[in-house]
């Protein structure tokens, strides 16, 4: 009986103790969950591997479109949703969100033509759009050769791919033909999804690579991380200034380079078309949209925490990935931003990132 009574006294010893070991203990850190671009996928995967590595925290980022991407967080099913289409001011008020970018990078044409090398082909922004519209319909058409004229051109029917999924990469690319093309923008227009006179619609970044780099003929559009990592053949544009630019982490600078960052509505700055002899014409950024009151504030700390650090730490990976990061200014104004506008239930900020 003495025996037992001892055994049960040192076992609530122990389990007393374990009490006080678990309430003393610092709490597990939530994981990070957020959907949208897959625009801006590889270099989130990259962060988020590395940030794992330092904190422990995980990142859990579906690359799923910008369109669903900000469903899933106006039904709260995610702590962040990733946009390369700013959202405006009426629209991030309906639903309470605040909207900051993280980096800037281009879209860039691809296409599969026998015998074409990777910045071989120039198109300009007419014969772009004519080409999407449906009107150009072989790779041999005068208007490309007449901006091709040492290429030898196959008389192949041109196959065009286009995102089907709601899409901020379709967003900025549908821009860009807008501001080149009047027939596009009477026709067709730009927002994520549009109706596409011609061609066959693929999901995500990743899909109209794998589709173009299958199918001889294509030519499609992506964020030019996916067309060096899929090795495809990208296109030279003519610019604003008339000048055959490549696309490179360089000519999106250029464009990104005189953007009013501070004085758009919710940062939203567009980069199609920008002036300069040096400017990437289909250049964009890409937005993180969050609640101002989230219904989970450790989560959304959590994310803050997280998107600070990468601004800090994270430009060199951002780089070698062919992103821009953002200036430093710009950073400034964003961390002020979630200090005035991110809070908890008693109006308190979740972070107010050291200075």
């Amino acid at each position: 009986m003495h025996e037992r009574k001892r055994a049960l006294t040192s076992l609530c010893t122990i389990l007393a103790g374990a009490a006080v070991a678990a309430a003393m203990a610092p709490a597990l850190a939530a994981d990070i969950s957020g959907a949208g671009s897959t625009f801006a996928y590889p270099i989130y995967s990259a962060w988020g591997a590395a940030y794992k590595k330092e904190t422990g925290v995980s990142l859990n980022y579906e690359a799923i479109g910008s369109s669903d991407g900000i469903t899933k967080l106006q039904n709260k099913e995610v702590i962040f949703a990733a946009s390369d289409m700013p959202l405006n001011l009426v629209d991030l008020d309906m639903d309470g969100f605040v909207q900051f970018p993280t980096l800037t990078a281009g879209v860039v044409p691809v296409v599969n033509i026998d015998g074409v090398k990777p910045g071989e082909l120039v198109l300009d922004g007419a014969t772009l759009a004519r080409i999407f519209l449906g009107e150009i319909k072989a790779w041999n058409d005068p208007a490309i050769r007449k901006l091709n004229p040492s290429l030898k051109l196959p008389s192949r029917p041109i196959a065009v791919v286009y995102r089907a999924d709601g899409s901020g990469t379709t967003f900025v690319f549908t821009d860009y033909l807008n501001k080149v093309s009047p027939k596009w923008k009477t026709t067709v227009g730009s927002t994520t999804a549009v109706e596409w006179p011609v061609g066959t619609g693929v999901k995500g970044n990743d899909g109209v690579a794998a589709s173009v780099g299958g199918l001889k003929g294509a030519i499609g559009y992506v964020e030019y991380a996916y067309a060096k990592q899929n090795k495809l053949t990208y296109v030279r544009l003519m610019n604003q200034a008339g000048k055959a630019v490549a696309p490179s982490i360089e000519s999106f600078s250029a464009a990104a380079a005189n953007a009013d960052w501070e004085g758009a509505s919710g940062f939203g700055v567009i980069l199609t078309n920008e002036p300069g002899a040096a400017s990437w014409p289909i250049a964009g950024a890409t937005f993180i949209l969050m609640p101002k009151q989230p219904s989970d504030p450790a989560a959304a700390a959590e994310a803050l925490k997280f998107f600070h650090w990468a601004y800090a730490k994270g430009g060199k990976m951002a780089q070698e990935l062919d992103y821009v990061p953002m200036p430093a200014n710009v950073i400034a104004a964003v961390e002020r931003l979630w200090a005035a506008q991110i809070q908890d239930a008693q109006g308190a900020p979740l972070l107010v990132p050291p200075k």
